[in-house]
């Protein structure tokens, strides 16, 4: 009976959800794609060919158990299919929101090889669980029993989230403290609401609380509390804190009035989505409204930078990337819908440096900001071309001489990615040891850091990468800490 619902891709076409149309969704922060219908839903999971060997499960970080719950999805026993999506996830409507689909599991699918079209297997994945919330089917955690042990988890993005629910499942007390106001991490305020509405983490972050997972939040470790009193009051330490240095510039000019961080750019505007007063966006130091944006970067958060832009009302945005399209490390899916939605995309382009006003109006206390500084007026771009690969295999940019030009900017945005802050100066911790790169060294089974008790997870370990690898992460390190306490728990009993 099963396969006669499944292997449906011969006659049945692939369908996403349906998108908003640009000009719609271009005026607001809501979600882009409209809500599965359950009968489009079980249409679309139908299309699965149930492959002996499903590449897209294998090559999901997290191994969701995929064929299962499409085949589920099929048959309508929509409740069971949450169940299994959540045995390996725990937050499968998130990474079915912003898991880059089309470089993982859709990716791989093997229907897509043979050029039928991939399951979409994110939006079956996020409709599942859409549904499970409005059916009442998730729950907090109930743990069967209690243990006195606890965890000091410092960070609430999705590793230490991940590793807090599983935890607590087990009935470990489970303590976060994390730097910002509210708990998500880069959920919260470095993803705009067009890729995750923001009701979707916090009614995650509030099941976690009424499973008895405590917060602390605006708790800057090495300022308001030390490590050493985390440490001293945990049997157990997780460190999540991802990686929020951002990387810069090396050219004339780089601190001008109106170049800002792409950071702090979509913090502000994740902040005014969410009803907070943020006097940088009221005097329009990281508003674009009205003004010619120019974005420089190719991942995913250039991708976030340029597309917040086109709904804060820029009068244009340009995203600079110095290699082409192909080699772009951003989801091309966000490519397409920055396109669609306005974005112009200028390939094989680096910025040399950034012009301030040079006429007399310059002089003029609006021009500069109070520490005298220009404000931008142009960029200069450098023209590139692909050279030689260099060592991860990547053809490099190469500099063409003499094709450089100026672009008319009032807004410039670094996303250039992230590097870790150097957290044994920060804290003030002696023996945490870190990697040439500053990342914390950890096992890659157990993520055990070197100092005993500790552990370490996420952006923090492996430099900047995925949600979904944080999650990964936090779960395994769950694992390990369990093992670690019971394990610590039976030698004081013997």
């Amino acid at each position: 009976m099963a396969t006669q619902k499944m292997l449906k891709f011969v006659t049945i076409g692939r369908e996403m959800p349906e998108k908003r149309d640009a000009a719609s969704r271009s005026e607001d922060f809501h979600e882009i794609y409209r809500e599965f219908a359950a009968a489009k839903a079980t249409e679309q999971a139908s299309r699965c060919s149930q492959c002996g060997v499903p590449y897209c499960q294998s090559h999901c970080p997290l191994h969701n158990n995929i064929p299962d719950w499409l085949r589920l999805t099929a048959e309508g026993r929509t409740q069971e299919a949450y169940l299994r999506s959540q045995e390996t996830n725990t937050f499968p409507e998130i990474c079915g929101r912003i898991c880059p689909q089309d470089r993982l599991c859709e990716g791989n699918c093997v229907i897509e090889q043979s050029g039928h079209g991939t399951v979409t297997i994110g939006a079956i994945e996020k409709y599942i669980t859409d549904t499970a919330w409005e059916m009442g089917w998730v729950q907090p955690a109930a743990p069967a029993s209690e243990r006195m042990e606890s965890i000091g988890i410092i960070g609430a993005g999705p590793g230490g989230l991940a590793a807090a629910d599983r935890l607590r499942r087990m009935g470990f007390q489970v303590t976060v403290y994390d730097r910002h106001d509210r708990a998500g991490g880069l959920l919260i305020y470095g993803i705009p609401g067009f890729k995750l509405e923001k009701d979707v983490v916090e009614r995650r972050t509030q099941q976690l609380r009424d499973g008895g997972v405590e917060f602390v939040l605006d708790c800057n470790v090495g300022e308001d509390i030390s490590f050493d009193a985390i440490r001293g009051k945990h049997d157990a330490v997780l460190i999540a804190t991802g990686v929020y240095k951002t990387r810069d510039l090396d050219i004339d000019n780089a601190e001008a009035k109106g170049v800002v961080r792409a950071l702090d750019y979509l913090t502000a505007s994740n902040r005014v989505d969410l009803g907070d007063e943020i006097p940088d966006y009221e005097d329009g130091e990281l508003n674009a409204k009205g003004k010619r944006v120019v974005v420089i970067g190719g991942g995913d958060t250039a991708m976030d930078c340029v597309r917040t832009a086109i709904r804060q009302g820029a009068q244009s945005v340009k995203c600079l990337y110095r290699r082409d399209r192909a080699n772009m490390p951003g989801s091309q899916r966000e490519v397409q819908n920055a396109e669609e939605e306005g974005v112009e995309f200028v390939w094989l382009s680096a910025p040399g440096a950034f012009a301030g006003h040079v006429t007399g109006e310059a002089m003029q206390a609006q021009e500069r900001d109070v520490d005298g500084l220009p404000a931008i007026a142009s960029v200069r771009i450098q023209k590139m071309r692909l050279g030689a690969p260099d060592v991860s295999g990547r053809q490099s940019p190469e500099l063409i001489e003499g094709a450089d030009y100026d672009e008319p900017a009032e807004l410039v945005i670094k996303a250039l990615g992230f590097e870790p802050e150097e957290l044994p100066r920060l804290w003030g911790v002696e023996g945490l040891n870190v990697t040439r790169w500053g990342t914390i060294k950890a096992d890659y089974q157990t993520h055990q850091t070197s100092l005993p008790g500790v552990f370490a997870v996420g952006d923090i370990v492996r430099g900047a990468s995925l949600v979904v690898w944080a999650i990964r992460d936090g779960r395994e390190a769950a694992d390990s800490i369990a093992d670690f306490l019971t394990g610590a728990a039976r030698v004081a009993a013997e």
